[in-house]
């Protein structure tokens, strides 16, 4: 049973995924057949929880996305199955273009890229510059190997002060005000959970140095965004970089969207044109795992929610 894997719903990803199950050494087949189901449309994740119960040999869900928070009712509500996710696929990409966002902040690129003349030269290298990263994860390990050779000073904070390889030092999240005193740039790359909404906030703000720009790659949720648009108001940070916001898409009467130090991109750390890929050959690995009876990786805990 474990050789017959389900693909759906119908979308874009669906071929890719389908070849990659079939490299994995898998046949597809039906949803009353399968023992495995690869969620293919990260757009219809409310249908998920009625899709399972469709499929009584159902002992393995793949689900496209690293961020599970629209997935985790169907994760809770059955916990006799294998859910995995595509943590660390995509970090790659995503620590791309939050250096990316991290340097046009503070070379301020941004800031010329809106005027119409010739203007007063500013701008923080981020060579020998000292970066927070909140999160320990795919994202931040790649982060940490993107900026090798830049002569980086590295804090993480996690939930636990466990090693991360690269970084200077490794903090717990009840530091996370001292961490930020000194930073050049907050990066945010960590889950959405209970634990971490809002974790940037008007208190973090303040701690953090006025030139200092926020970086969130992570979920819109962890960040509060009024506080945020106050402090960027008020001059508090230098700027804030958001390839996530809460809600997304954010309306276009929010108040961030008017504010020049405020940098906001439409959820594209990973595009389709990038992720697909990443997800195919992942898929294709964990497939050929869960045919020779071995644990796919990515494993959800449900009751951390990640």
């Amino acid at each position: 049973m474990r050789s017959l894997v389900h693909v759906a719903p119908d979308s874009g990803r669906v071929e890719s995924l389908s070849e990659a199950v079939v490299a994995g050494g898998a046949r597809l087949a039906s949803a009353e057949e399968a023992s495995a189901l690869v969620w293919a449309d990260p757009a219809r994740a409310s249908e998920v929880a009625a899709y399972v119960e469709r499929m009584p040999h159902l002992g393995w869900v793949a689900l496209p996305f690293a961020g599970i928070e629209p997935y985790l009712p169907a994760v809770r509500g059955r916990t006799d199955l294998v859910w995995t996710c595509a943590r660390d696929v995509y970090s790659r990409p995503v620590a791309e273009h939050a250096i990316g966002l991290a340097v046009a902040g503070l070379r301020n690129t941004v800031g010329y890229a809106r005027t119409d003349s010739w203007s007063a030269q500013v701008g923080t290298m981020l060579v020998d510059g000292r970066i927070t990263i909140f999160g320990g994860g795919g994202i931040a390990r790649e982060i940490i190997s993107l900026l090798q050779g830049w002569r980086c000073d590295i804090t993480i904070v996690k939930r636990t002060a466990s090693n991360v390889p690269g970084a200077t030092r490794v903090v717990e999240q009840s530091e996370a005000l001292d961490a930020v005193r000194d930073a050049d740039a907050v990066i945010l790359a960590l889950p959405l959970t209970e634990e971490t909404r809002h974790i940037a906030n008007a208190q973090l703000f303040d701690a953090m140095p006025p030139h200092c720009w926020l970086v969130n790659v992570a979920r819109g949720g962890v960040v509060d965004h009024q506080a945020l648009t106050e402090a960027l108001r008020s001059g508090v940070i230098g700027g804030a970089a958001l390839d996530v916001t809460e809600p997304e898409p954010l309306p276009s009467n929010h108040p961030l969207w008017g504010i020049s130090n405020a940098v906001i991109t439409p959820h594209v750390g990973n595009t389709p044109e990038m992720g697909i890929p990443l997800l195919a050959a992942f898929i294709e690995r964990n497939v050929a795992s869960w045919v020779s009876g071995s644990e796919p990786e990515g494993q959800i805990d449900p009751i951390a929610g990640y």
